[in-house]
């Protein structure tokens, strides 16, 4: 296989190392960063132009697909951030994570975002979801895939004898070494999924419905309502439950310090199997309230309900002011 990519690289040059880069951030699940190395290796031959010319073939191929996902998210927003969510490996937790690292890096995570598994096509859509300039996109996702660029063709560039001798190791072993790639890719999706059948595990409890939630904001006492979700996703998405508290997870002790420990609690966020909403509720049990249950199907299940939201003034979401005066009495 390796002997493969050499030669359809020797044949084709650049063009396969800019298809591969291509479709790989477009979300296709085709690994570039062997064809990197191998052009890279390939490019010690013809010496140092060779090697700044296939770099350039990279952040070509990288600045075309995430610009398509930039483009999608500036269109789509929040719909196409949930889009990703559902179809990563880990969509428990790739969307929040990245709206946290661009909340405190801003455009500049897209200088390290290919080096973090699933952030690259993610950061992409987040960034241009969140308004991210042009200009600025273009600076930080160019200078971003120049250094992934610089540091996978350059590893094949300095070594260039190991990874000759890589192939031709990779080569002799034949359908083995095909089969030991696939046993390992098939260890790591099983790993995992097990991971995440382990999460979802831990965080089981009762949740309310949408329905039990609006029937009890209409009682005497109702329950606090509190929105888990972190800033960035309350500026891609400013939907709100009237009355609801507005709190980062980092800071739930902060806002529910005056709230009496037998008072009901219901927490939403809007991420796949309402894991945020879980992983407060099991903090809040933890420091003594009894009564606290995440918001089945989120926010999403109480808009599609027809029960009515409110919108944020992304301006002025401080992260932990009610959403609409709710009260704590």
């Amino acid at each position: 296989m390796a002997h493969e990519i050499l030669a359809l690289i020797a044949h084709y040059g650049v063009l396969l190392v800019f298809l591969n880069v291509l479709v790989t951030q477009l979300g296709a699940p085709v690994p570039a960063v062997p064809t990197l190395v191998v052009a890279g290796s390939w490019a010690a031959v013809g010496g140092p132009w060779v090697l700044a010319g296939t770099m350039a073939v990279v952040v070509a191929g990288c600045l075309l697909g995430d610009s398509a996902w930039y483009a999608a998210g500036r269109r789509y927003g929040a719909g196409v951030m949930r889009l990703l969510c559902r179809v990563s490996l880990s969509p428990d937790s790739c969307v929040q994570r990245s709206e946290l690292r661009f909340q405190r890096w801003r455009g500049q995570v897209l200088l390290v975002a290919k080096f973090v598994p699933g952030l690259s096509t993610v950061g992409s859509s987040l960034v241009g979801a969140m308004g991210l300039r042009w200009p600025l996109f273009v600076l930080f996702d160019g200078l971003g895939s120049l250094l992934w660029a610089a540091l996978w063709t350059g590893s094949g560039y300095a070594f260039a004898a190991q990874v000759d001798k890589l192939l031709s190791a990779v080569a002799s072993a034949g359908t083995l070494a095909i089969q030991l790639l696939l046993v390992l890719l098939a260890l790591y999706v099983l790993a995992r999924w097990w991971q995440r059948h382990r999460l979802l595990r831990t965080l089981r409890m009762a949740r309310i419905t949408v329905e039990e939630l609006h029937r009890a904001m209409a009682a005497e006492r109702a329950p606090v309502v509190v929105d888990v979700r972190p800033q960035a996703s309350r500026q891609l998405d400013t939907r709100v439950v009237p009355g609801a508290l507005l709190v980062d997870a980092q800071g739930i002790d902060r806002t529910v310090h005056d709230i009496p420990f037998d008072r009901e609690l219901v927490l939403y966020c809007n991420c796949p199997n309402e894991v945020s909403a879980a992983r407060v509720a099991k903090i809040l049990m933890a420091q003594g309230y009894r009564r606290v249950r995440p918001l089945l199907g989120g926010l999403e299940a109480w808009d599609a309900a027809g029960y009515g939201v409110d919108h944020l003034s992304t301006a002025g979401d401080s992260g932990d002011s009610p959403a609409a005066g709710a009260t704590l009495a």
